[in-house]
């Protein structure tokens, strides 16, 4: 029940919200500035996660809606001034703001039905924080950044050698966003990359579609966005897709996904010698040291099944101090029993529905190969159960907790992207260090003590690009993020990230010394 003026209000189902995400929606993609179907007139569904009931339809682009893409996104940084006019990328972001805060409520009913996610996220990373400085951030560091530099000696016979440092937009950006936080991932590419002169191709996850194609309305109605400069194609075509890949148009391929995907792309964009940001997956560990307070376990615990644990840096493996381990199993496991799953249209849920029947099956499939290799489920371990009829075709997992495994297992080695967590325990720091490092990932983490100290050196030592000490949280438009060894290639927000859309160029000026 919701609380409005002191009256109990009954709760929105995802059935109603779905009916009224579907008609606001907007189904067309932008290329070249024009609001556009595919060329051939096709669509895909777009299906509710919660419900498995169609929200609606959207352009499925073929190859020639995605060569015009790439087309327009070229001739618009090649002859237009975006890359070089600073006030007018100032504006017309600054406008696309506007645009989106005027359309909030809209872009939260639109991730609750097609994400799935529940609506207690929107309130934080799913839409109102990077809503609050995703663009915002980017478009302050127009002024801000150091665009040049100038370095001053060297030279032949005596003369005087000035060299300038110049950054400049790297040219037609590929942006390859997932579904499991659409609009946050989509802002936080967008902004550095528009900010820093670029021009984009945005091709969002063929299962959230409807968040990018209102963004694409909102620049083409709202803002001075010059024609090209941001296209938005939706396709559920993977060859369709892999065309920002290949294209020698496209100069940067910014990707943010599985770590599959993002390997195949980078044998793709070799051939082009395409620069690549890739923010791939993670199996994150936090880790419980010795003297951690017994009462933060248990929330750390749960807080891998927000969103049903599609959260590329959920830390899906606790590593728990020998001495804390078999209490702290039977509290994480009363605790999973009790989190609330069901209708992500209402404000109590916690774990609403993995995104799609596909990804149910992979989650089910992990937890029973898991049972076969001789782990204990001590809860949950299939499908959720207990929901209202109107949830009956929704991809709804149990939250689970797995004991009884080493850290070589599968289960605790692979990105399951479920609310499934594995439990291990240790002997000491060095232990756990070992066992924190002893992964493909290295996404984030995360440690639990009484000592600042032993938790600084324990983060210090853990192979992952973001760290979390007791609590600490690394989230932030001002903050880069990305990964080590298999988790990626550079870094999203932050001034890091900002540069990663630029090049570099040194500009030497020769000056004769006056006889």
């Amino acid at each position: 029940m919701q609380v409005s003026d002191g009256v109990m209000e009954r709760a929105e189902t995802s059935v109603e919200v779905g009916v009224r995400a579907g008609r606001r929606a907007e189904r067309r993609m932008l290329i070249a500035g024009d609001l556009v179907a595919a060329a051939s007139g096709a669509e895909f569904d777009n299906v509710s996660p919660a419900t498995g009931d169609l929200l609606g339809s959207t352009a499925a682009a073929g190859a020639p809606d995605m060569d015009r893409a790439i087309g327009a996104a070229r001739k618009a940084f090649d002859t237009g001034d975006w890359s070089t006019n600073r006030s007018l990328r100032r504006r017309c972001l600054e406008q696309l703001q506007g645009a989106l805060e005027a359309e909030k409520e809209h872009l939260r009913d639109e991730l609750v039905a097609e994400v799935g996610c529940p609506v207690m996220t929107t309130q934080t990373a799913q839409l109102d924080w990077p809503l609050a400085e995703a663009l915002r951030y980017p478009t302050q560091l127009i002024d801000e950044f150091e665009w040049e530099r100038t370095l001053d000696g060297g030279g032949l016979f005596g003369d005087r050698n000035v060299r300038t440092v110049v950054k400049e937009a790297a040219g037609v950006v590929a942006a390859v966003t997932p579904s499991n936080f659409p609009i946050e991932v989509i802002l936080n590419k967008l902004g550095p990359a528009l900010a820093a002169g670029n021009t984009v191709v945005l091709k969002p996850d063929p299962n959230t579609p409807w968040n990018a194609t209102r963004l694409g309305r909102l620049v083409a109605e709202h803002t001075d966005i010059p024609p090209g400069v941001l296209n938005v194609v939706t396709t559920p075509s993977n060859d369709v897709a892999g065309m920002l890949g290949t294209d020698p148009r496209v100069d940067l391929v910014s990707f943010t996904g599985s770590t599959a995907v993002g390997r195949l792309l980078m044998r793709q964009g070799a051939d082009t010698m395409k620069r690549m940001f890739l923010e791939l997956g993670g199996k994150s560990a936090a880790i419980v040291l010795d003297d951690a307070n017994p009462a933060v376990i248990v929330p750390t615990a749960v807080g891998v099944c927000v969103h049903a644990g599609q959260a590329c840096a959920a830390t899906s493996r606790m590593l728990i101090h020998r001495s804390l381990y078999d209490q702290a199993v039977a509290d994480i496991t009363a605790a999973y029993q009790s989190v609330p799953v069901g209708d992500p249209a209402d404000p109590g849920t916690l774990v609403g529905p993995v995104i799609s029947a596909a990804q149910q099956d992979r989650v089910l499939s992990a937890i029973e190969g898991a049972r076969r290799d001789g782990a204990q489920i001590t809860v949950g371990g299939g499908p959720a159960g207990g929901l209202p009829a109107h949830l009956a075709g929704g991809h709804f997992v149990a939250p689970t907790v797995i004991v009884g495994v080493d850290n070589g297992a599968a289960i605790a080695q692979q990105e399951i992207f479920g609310p499934v967590l594995v439990l291990l325990p240790f002997d000491d720091d060095d232990d756990a260090v070992r066992i924190a490092n002893d992964s493909m990932f290295g996404l984030a983490g995360a440690v639990m003590s009484r000592s600042a100290e032993r938790g600084m050196a324990i983060a210090r030592r853990v192979r992952t690009g973001s760290f979390g000490v007791n609590g600490g949280m690394f989230y932030g438009a001002d903050a880069p993020f990305g990964g080590y060894k298999s988790s990626g290639v550079g870094r999203q927000c932050g001034i890091e990230g900002f540069a990663q859309y630029l090049e570099t160029k040194t500009i030497a000026r020769r000056v004769r010394r006056q006889s």
